[in-house]
C-alpha cells in the first residue's frame, strides 16, 4: 500500500517547543573573540552566497536617541529562516554591538550561542521567565543589544495584522526599573528582487521609542510597539513598490556576475 505523504503546515499557530514537546534546559549565550570572528565569516558568507545586495536605512534614528548609551531592543517581524542572520548583522555590523538573540530549540543549532544566542522554551510562561530575565540582564551591558521577534512564531511576509506576545512589553519595562531607561527599535526587513537576478535584503530601522517609566499598561504598551513596526514595515515598502532607495546605504553590493557583465556592455553599443 502507497502511503501519502504529510506536509509540513507552512505556518503553524504554535511556536516549535509546543509542536515537538520537547523539553530544552536554558543555556546561556557563550561569546568570545574568536567565535565571533568565526560567526562573522559564517554568516556573512551565507547572506552573500544567497543575496546580492544589503540595503539598510534608518541608523540615524538610533543615533539620534543616544544608542549607544543606552540599553536597547531591536524588533522584527519573523517570516523565514533569514531573519535572524540579519538581525545579527543589524546588531554586530550596522550598530556595532553584539547581539542577545532569543532563539528555539537552540539544541537543535548549539553552535549559535558563540554568535550570541540564547535559549528560550515556551511551553510554559515558567519556561520561558529565565530567558526573559536573562535577556534583561544582558541588557545592561551596553556592548550588547537584544534582538527579539515578538509575534512569537513564523508568520507569512506581509502578514497583517502584526500582532506580539507580551514578552517584549515584559522586557522593556523590567529594563527601565532596572536601569531607568531603554531604546526599543522597529527593524522592518524585505527580501525582494530588484534589478538583479538575485534577490536583495532591505532593512529599515524605524523610529526609537524611549522607554523611562513604567506606568503604561502592558497589554497598551505592547500595542503600541505592534503598531511602531506595522508602520516601518509600510513605509518600507511603500519605498521598494515605488523605487525609492536612494537614502539606503549597502553593507555590502556584489560585484556584476560575468554574464551581466557582457549584458551591460552590450547595452551600451551603439546600433
Amino acid at each position: 500500500m502507497c502511503m501519502e505523504k504529510v506536509e509540513e503546515k507552512l505556518y503553524p499557530d504554535l511556536p516549535p517547543t509546543m509542536v515537538r514537546g520537547r523539553e530544552e534546559k536554558f543555556k546561556e549565550a557563550q561569546t568570545s573573540k574568536f567565535w565571533l570572528w568565526v560567526a562573522d565569516m559564517f554568516f556573512c558568507n551565507m547572506l552573500r552566497n544567497r543575496f546580492c545586495t544589503f540595503r539598510y536605512t534608518g541608523v540615524e534614528n538610533y543615533e539620534k536617541a543616544d544608542g549607544p548609551a543606552t540599553p536597547t531592543i531591536i524588533f522584527s517581524q519573523h517570516c523565514n529562516w533569514w531573519d535572524g542572520i540579519v538581525m545579527y548583522h543589524v546588531s554586530n555590523k550596522i550598530l556595532g554591538r553584539e547581539i542577545r538573540l532569543m532563539v528555539e530549540e537552540l539544541n537543535r543549532f548549539p553552535l549559535l550561542r558563540h554568535g550570541g544566542a540564547f535559549s528560550v522554551n515556551k511551553k510554559s510562561p515558567q519556561a520561558s521567565m529565565k530567558a526573559l530575565k536573562y535577556a534583561v540582564q544582558e541588557m545592561g551591558k551596553l556592548s550588547n543589544v537584544l534582538a527579539i521577534f515578538p509575534q512569537g512564531i513564523i508568520r507569512p511576509p506581509h502578514f497583517r495584522p502584526i500582532e506580539f506576545q507580551t514578552g517584549l512589553a515584559y522586557m522593556a519595562q523590567s529594563a527601565v526599573k532596572k536601569y531607568g531607561r531603554v531604546n526599543l527599535i522597529p527593524v522592518a526587513i524585505d527580501y525582494t528582487f530588484l534589478r538583479d537576478n538575485r534577490p536583495e535584503v532591505i532593512v529599515m530601522l524605524g523610529e526609537v521609542i524611549t522607554l523611562t517609566d513604567t506606568k503604561e499598561d502592558r497589554k497598551t504598551l505592547t500595542h503600541r510597539l505592534e503598531r511602531a513596526l506595522e508602520v516601518t514595515c509600510i513605509n518600507q515598502e511603500e519605498n521598494i513598490s515605488t523605487g525609492n532607495l536612494e537614502a539606503y546605504k549597502c553593507l555590502f553590493k556584489q560585484h556584476l556576475k560575468w554574464y551581466r557583465q557582457i549584458e551591460q556592455r552590450l547595452k551600451r553599443i551603439d546600433k
